[in-house]
């Protein structure tokens, strides 16, 4: 996300993120973006007593994304693995671009591929996940202009394909995400490598996440 903030979006002096959480992402744009107006909002108040902590310079808030009413308020607007739980993605993503100046840029990412579809989504209370025609028609449905649009955890296709596939009843779905250091390093490196090729304008036709950046006119 900081990359695609730096490097596909406008300069910007203010910030939204929905479903801060914990503020942990928020926390990685303070340090990047020290000097701009940061504010995060989140469903659930219990996230945001940690991410008070962690982002002290942070305007945060609870927010119920479907009935948000902002106007052209913010120069960036992001959704990172949000609106794929809620029901009323639409809405959500007409209120998004209600709340950016004009100008001013969607980024979201969302799961990708429903053939990825498994426990592990369930387990995440996921609604949906996405293919990337879906994504860019409701954005375009939302009056935005998509500027760009790439696939990314490609590389780990398939072992996110094979590890799904074994989910039956006796599997437990968070069993994807206790592995072996070993395993565990190795996988941080193809990320890594991956992110390389992106940068260097590799867009993969498939991945396990989408990323989407679109700008209100």
């Amino acid at each position: 996300m900081l990359w695609a903030l730096a490097k596909k979006v406008k300069p910007f002096n203010s910030l939204l993120e929905i479903g801060c959480g914990t503020g942990y992402v928020l926390e990685g744009i303070s340090r990047a973006w020290p000097q701009i107006e940061l504010h995060g909002s989140e469903y659930y108040e219990e996230g945001l007593e940690h991410a008070r902590k962690r982002i002290p310079n942070a305007q945060l808030k609870q927010l119920d994304a479907t009935r948000m009413q902002e106007v052209e308020r913010y120069d960036i607007v992001g959704a990172f693995d949000v609106i794929e739980h809620i029901e009323q993605d639409e809405t959500v993503l007409r209120n998004l671009t209600r709340a950016l100046r004009p100008g001013g840029s969607l980024v979201v990412t969302v799961p990708q591929h429903r053939w990825l579809w498994s426990q592990v989504d369930e387990y995440a209370c996921h609604v949906r996940r996405y293919s990337r025609a879906e994504l860019v028609e409701k954005a375009q449905r939302a009056g935005l202009q998509v500027s760009y649009v790439s696939s990314f955890v490609s590389l780990l296709v398939p072992l996110m394909w094979l590890s799904r596939k074994r989910a039956n009843k006796q599997h437990d779905p968070m069993g994807e995400f206790n592995i072996p250091r070993w395993l565990n390093q190795s996988l941080e490196m193809l990320m890594r490598l991956e992110l390389g090729l992106i940068k260097a304008g590799v867009r993969f036709p498939i991945g396990g996440s989408l990323l989407m950046v679109a700008t209100k006119p």
